[in-house]
């Protein structure tokens, strides 16, 4: 992992069980970097029947992206927890069991802060840039546990939270249908 500037993150944050949410996040991110994350959503396809296809390559480099996810997750984590994965073979199949494991305080975790979005208003006297930085803290937090939401869903959530003296300001955003993002993920 070493040869990855990204993997030393990894090595110094193992997995060892309580630190799921954290070690996940870190792997997204070394994937990410490395063009692999997909595999963690993605099981391997069946080998394509035609050897010659561009599908075999394609198999090929999928398979090939899978390895390479898989040994950073098992080079990643806790010796007992790489043995209980090691039989696993893909980096897909490795997430699932992970999260069969760890998953219910990361549920728990997820409805707190969705909980706290959805309920989020911004309060009268307070900064609207707060406002809106305290918002995207928390949409960012859904995002690394895995919650995906579109850009307009979260624009909306962001809007629907400011207080009754904004009415205008989102009636005219609405109607001139201004565009506008939130940190991509």
């Amino acid at each position: 992992m070493t040869k990855n500037p990204l993997g030393s993150i990894l090595e110094k944050n193992k997995l060892t069980g309580p630190n799921f949410v954290d070690w996940l996040r870190n792997l997204k991110i070394v994937l990410q970097f490395k063009k692999r994350a997909y595999v963690l959503d993605q099981a391997p396809p069946p080998p394509p029947e035609d050897i010659t296809s561009e599908a075999y390559g394609e198999y090929l480099y999928h398979v090939d992206d899978n390895l390479q996810a898989r040994c950073y997750m098992l080079a990643s984590m806790s010796n007992e927890l790489q043995r209980h994965n090691e039989c696993l073979d893909n980096a897909s199949e490795i997430l699932l069991h992970l999260q069969e494991l760890y998953g219910e305080r990361t549920r728990q975790i997820r409805y707190q802060i969705s909980k706290e979005i959805f309920r989020c208003r911004m309060t009268k006297g307070s900064s609207v840039q707060d406002h809106g930085l305290k918002m995207i803290a928390l949409i960012e937090r859904l995002t690394s546990l895995g919650v995906i939401m579109d850009n307009e869903l979260y624009v909306d959530l962001l809007l629907q939270s400011l207080p009754p003296l904004f009415d205008t300001f989102v009636v005219n955003f609405n109607m001139h249908s201004m565009k506008t993002s939130l940190p991509n993920w």
